[in-house]
């Protein structure tokens, strides 16, 4: 996706990307003297409406995937893209000014995705309001703690930390200045074939995207419980073709041994000694499982062990980034920071007294959001939990842990994306509920109460370590490009702001429509919905704090353990181990989905005639990946309005190879379910074999837009030489 050893264009300084000798001085593309267009309606607007797409679209990704959309790059591409077609063309300082209130979207959505549904997975339900704050005040202590820091990041270590991820983004918006629009030509194509190619299948259901070898295969393999399956959607396609061949084949690998080692051999072992196995506290009959049904009652405990282990390593393996980070916190409001000189343009930051006071109103405004969560929490017969003096308590000491750990992990979050392009959220969100729930237990704070407050700090640490991720790249963009650095923090409450509102709205909808928690045929208990909406991190938050709030005797900690072996082992081997972990929790037909949208990419990339015609084609990945990801999560959010049985459930008129209907609730008049049922022809081989054939006919058109985009870059690049 980017270089590793990035070279200035004729637009950047030849220093841009090196250490400064002694006595030399960086001087941006846009010198603190040009006051050019910077703040203006259009990038504002645009960079709103780009929080708004892809808000969506990434908290659509994350739940339905478990990876969300990096953003930054497609904003930033169809930043130049739309800006060229204004009668005067936008400045390099507004599309950079596009793309910084644009990124929220990808950071919110993200601090909202990993953590919020562990509380609907643990059947507790958050407000609108309580998502909306705790996804807001999160991103709001994200932009005010690394502010202080950004010179110390940007300026004093200029050239000594790569920036991968905004290098990337640098590049492009530099190429923007002297090419014309065929990137986001291909972007806006690929954005319209992954939201056809969607809503066809999740709507219209004109085809079946759940390929299985039971039905394609004459049910070979179905006895000893060894099947194959792949949701063939353009959503998941186009993640594999961002992710490349060797992650994709990770995950996939994790796949194989948690669908077709490990299932078969529960299956085996388990029915050759009566067929009994507890789980949980719950007993299942192992002889009548299906493949999915054991999977989703043995192996995804194991798959949680191992990532939440994979999390934790994660951390400790960027020790030296910890520990040295620790400090940074407090070298932001060291004498020589607040006194430095803040007369140029490009220097200038908000002023330390605003940044402080609303850090300190963020996390007293944090202190009441989680008295407020105590104290509408219901208890025993729909009475409040917790009275007014406890909820203070509660309220108090949620405020000091957010704050601190928030405080605390910012530095090293922003240190991670400068060195590796890696935000460790994860693991550093496990550690922030742990602690959070061990410090509610100290004050007297258990059960439903205490879970809905430490995922919520959860939910709002998370958020801040990703908004201070994305915004130290913001801030070293625009410091090689000559952005207002206050003008990038200001306006990232606004992005913020939206985004959480789109969250808000985005994660009770998606559990209305398709619902986090569904009933296992087996048991006829409620248990996580992995096909449609795994959410691993959350799941993982959700059996974590389960576990230490509620019913600790009835969690597999076993499983658990053995799955957190996994990673020490893999960790020998130096293969990555979340990718892995997730590949053992997330259901084998999203990952092989996601592997062969990478396959896909990987021969693209080696046709054509000639190495750079081959290298054109493959540097197409992204813009196709992104937007046939971003086309098929808005229309998947399109197909979950018209699924809901508020507004009569539309799709009941639209589907063709599923029936749908509403049903009545017994003994809740006014109240209705939406029921489904799927065509014979659907569910058969033949609905089968026309998804197969269409999925296969999205690779081509995928391939055919490579080809046709990297013959408009070239004649966009003849072009430019043509000018110079």
């Amino acid at each position: 996706m980017h270089d590793s050893s990035p070279k200035p264009s004729k637009v950047l300084p030849a220093n841009a990307y090196r250490k400064l000798e002694p006595g030399e001085v960086y001087h941006p593309v846009v010198a603190a003297s040009d006051r050019r267009p910077e703040v203006t309606l259009w990038s504002i607007g645009v960079g709103v409406a780009m929080v708004v797409v892809f808000t969506a679209a990434c908290a659509y990704m994350s739940l339905r995937a478990g990876n969300a959309i990096e953003a930054s790059i497609p904003i930033a591409i169809l930043a130049i893209f739309f800006g060229k077609m204004r009668k005067v063309s936008s400045t390099i300082l507004e599309n950079v000014m596009v793309q910084s209130v644009g990124q929220a979207a990808g950071v919110v959505a993200a601090g909202a995705t990993f953590v919020l549904p562990a509380l609907y997975i643990n059947q507790l339900h958050p407000t609108w309001w309580q998502i909306f704050w705790a996804c807001s005040l999160g991103g709001f202590l994200g932009v005010v703690l690394i502010i202080p820091l950004r010179k110390y990041f940007v300026r004093d270590l200029h050239g000594e930390l790569p920036f991968p991820e905004a290098t990337a983004i640098n590049n492009i918006l530099v190429t923007g200045e002297s090419t014309g629009g065929s990137a986001g030509r291909v972007l806006l194509l690929a954005f319209g074939l992954g939201a056809l190619f969607d809503f066809s299948v999740e709507a219209l259901h004109l085809w079946n995207s759940n390929l299985s070898s039971a039905a394609l295969l004459g049910g070979l393999g179905e006895g000893i419980r060894l099947e194959v399956e792949i949701s063939a959607i353009a959503a998941l396609f186009g993640l594999g073709y961002i992710i490349g061949i060797r992650y994709a084949a990770i995950i996939a690998a994790g796949s194989v041994l948690a669908r077709l080692v490990l299932v078969p051999l529960v299956y085996y072992f388990i029915s050759e000694t009566g067929g009994q196995l507890n789980m949980g506290g719950t007993a299942y009959d192992v002889a009548t499982m299906s493949a999915g049904q054991i999977f989703g009652a043995f192996i995804r405990p194991i798959g949680i062990g191992a990532i939440a282990v994979s999390g934790l390593i994660g951390i400790l393996r960027m020790w030296k980034i910890v520990a040295s980070s620790v400090t940074l916190g407090f070298k932001g409001f060291s004498r020589k920071h607040r006194e430095a000189a803040q007369d140029e343009r490009t220097q200038l930051d908000m002023a330390p007294t605003n940044v402080l006071g609303i850090q300190v109103l963020s996390a007293v405004a944090m202190g009441v959001l989680f008295f407020a969560v105590a104290m509408v929490t219901p208890g025993e017969g729909g009475a409040a939990a917790y009275g007014l003096q406890s909820s203070l308590v509660f309220g108090a000491v949620g405020m000091v842990v957010g704050f601190l750990l928030s405080f605390l992990f910012t530095p090293v979050a922003a240190q991670a994306i400068a060195i590796v392009g890696v935000n460790p959220v994860s693991g550093m969100t496990l550690i922030t509920v742990v602690l959070a729930i061990g410090c509610m237990i100290l004050v007297g704070l258990k059960g439903t109460a205490g879970m809905i407050i430490a995922l919520i700090i959860g939910t709002a640490v998370c958020t801040a370590l990703s908004t201070s991720g994305a915004l130290i790249t913001d801030f070293k963009i625009g410091y090689w490009l000559g952005s207002t650095p206050r003008n990038q923090e200001r306006w990232k409450f606004l992005g913020v702001v939206v985004s959480a509102l789109v969250v808000a709205a985005i994660i009770p909808l998606m559990d209305s429509a398709y619902h986090f928690l569904v009933v296992d045929p087996s048991t006829g208990e409620l248990v996580s919905n992995t096909q449609v909406l795994p959410a691993p991190q959350a799941n993982m938050l959700a059996a974590v704090s389960r576990g230490l709030m509620d019913d600790p005797a009835n969690q597999p900690w076993l499983a658990y353990g053995l799955g957190g072996v996994i990673p020490l082992v893999l960790l020998m081997t130096g293969v990555p181990l979340l990718a892995f972990a997730l590949g053992m929790y997330l259901p084998i037909s999203i990952n092989a989905a996601v592997l062969a949208g990478a396959v896909v990419a990987w021969i693209v990339g080696r046709t054509g005639a000639t190495e750079e015609e081959r290298t054109a084609r493959a540097d197409q990945g992204t813009l196709i990946a992104s937007g046939l990801m971003a086309g098929a999560a808005i229309f998947g959010i399109v197909t979950a309005v018209l699924r809901l049985p508020k507004i009569g459930a539309p799709i009941q008129y639209l589907s063709v190879g599923i029936e749908f209907w509403l049903e009545d609730v017994a003994g809740q008049q006014g109240i209705a379910v939406l029921r489904e049922q799927a065509a014979h022809w659907y569910e058969g081989f033949q609905g089968q074999l026309i998804g197969l054939v269409m999925y296969l006919v999205l690779a081509v058109l995928c391939f055919l837009l490579a080809r046709l985009g990297a013959r408009w870059a070239a004649e966009e690049e003849k072009k430019a030489q043509t000018r110079d």
